[in-house]
């Protein structure tokens, strides 16, 4: 089957930094990143579409769009309301980190998943981080520095997938972020997802994607499913209603092998999100559910649980042990 084209976003990320896809996209990476560190083993975070590293939020570019306002502007800086301490405590390692790219309470710089990724890595992980756009592959190196544990490439991303992985470390991270620049990259995005999971069955994986029209994501869901992967998670946040499909409505991950910890941390998270991250008066909606064969046995799971449960009768007292 061969999936639907999506419009051409002619993306370049400087416009779009700190946006409500970042936010996002950054939290749940570092989620990942963080329940990663549990183990003492090192592992590795592979960023397939890595960016120029690091935004001014000044810049002409993003001054012109102002998408970070409404994205990483409503959750830090002197106008964000605080976070309910729940959602705090999920959002501090990502918070932390842009933080730490800004003196004071004003946001003047945006670190993009590099900077974000090393900020939460320890000495002994390693970050390879590729940009095939040279101009932003220069930025990103200067970004980095000469930070020991991470490693610039300029590869073709769908190449890079297949040439990186499986990582020595045999634990790791792999984003892939497309730009969306080509029409039929949501099929990309699929085949791509399917040789890193055949390459690293075991790796966790964030593969995003834009929503515009929801109806065109039907044949990547159905792609993925086919892949045979155990868990893969499903996570959407929409903006405002997705009634026009010339607009960036939301955007969604899908996650394999989401840590253990994940959902509950994004249940928590993504009503929150989606109310302060809200374009409209119509406010915003997100999803969080399983798709292909971890969808089939959660379903497989409840229709057990419902076939256990017993009606008490009316006479029984009650604690009273009920006979099959």
């Amino acid at each position: 089957m061969r999936l639907a084209p999506v419009s051409a976003m002619n993306y370049r990320h400087a416009y779009h930094a700190g946006n409500f896809a970042d936010v996002l996209k950054h939290a749940v990476l570092a989620l990942v990143i963080e329940h990663m560190k549990r183990k003492e083993a090192p592992f590795r975070v592979i960023d397939t579409h890595a960016g120029a590293g690091r935004y001014a939020l000044a810049s002409p570019e993003a001054s012109k769009t102002g998408e970070w306002l409404g994205g990483i502007g409503r959750l830090l800086g002197p106008d964000a309301r605080p976070l309910a301490a729940p959602v705090a405590t999920h959002l501090q390692p990502f918070l932390d980190a842009v933080r730490a790219e800004n003196a004071g309470r004003a946001l003047r710089a945006y670190p993009g998943s590099p900077l974000i990724a090393l900020r939460l890595m320890r000495e002994q992980d390693v970050l390879i981080a590729n940009e095939l756009h040279p101009e932003d592959a220069a930025s990103l190196r200067r970004a980095v520095g000469r930070d020991r544990r991470a490693k610039v490439l300029e590869l073709d991303a769908w190449t890079a997938v297949k040439a990186v992985l499986p990582p020595k470390e045999r634990r790791g991270v792999i984003l892939i972020d497309p730009p969306f620049e080509d029409a039929r990259e949501l099929e990309q995005l699929a085949r791509g997802l399917a040789d890193g999971l055949e390459r690293f069955a075991t790796g966790v994986f964030l593969a995003w994607y834009p929503i515009k029209d929801p109806e065109r994501l039907s044949p990547l869901f159905a792609a993925v499913a086919r892949l045979g992967c155990p868990k893969l998670l499903r996570v959407e946040l929409l903006i405002q209603p997705a009634d026009d499909a010339g607009r960036l409505n939301g955007c969604g991950l899908l996650v394999a092998n989401p840590p253990y910890t994940l959902e509950g941390a994004l249940a928590a998270l993504l009503p929150e999100l989606a109310r302060r991250l809200a374009a409209g008066a119509r406010g915003g909606q997100h999803r969080l559910d399983w798709i292909g064969a971890a969808a089939a046995s959660a379903d497989k799971a409840a229709s057990t649980t419902k076939r256990r449960v017993r009606m008490r009768p009316k006479s029984a007292p009650r604690g009273a042990r009920v006979g099959r």
